[in-house]
């Protein structure tokens, strides 16, 4: 099983990463950051493949994904 990491400071909820992960295993969550946006957080992580789509689309490099 896979896991999604997200470094909060680095998210600004642009929301690719949630647009194309193939299991919808993402979601924008409730936690903001010091930049006052809403924090991306893994909502279905049994779901995850590993598949590393999230940190491709990810522009601000805010996503690791550990297999």
């Amino acid at each position: 099983m896979a896991k999604v990491v997200i470094v909060a400071e680095r998210c600004k909820s642009c929301g690719y990463c949630v647009k194309f992960c193939p299991n919808q295993v993402l979601a924008i969550g409730k936690q903001v950051n010091s930049k006052g946006y809403e924090v991306v957080e893994s909502v279905k992580p049994e779901e995850c493949t590993g598949c590393t789509i999230c940190g491709q689309m990810c522009p601000d490099g805010a996503i690791d994904v550990y297999r």
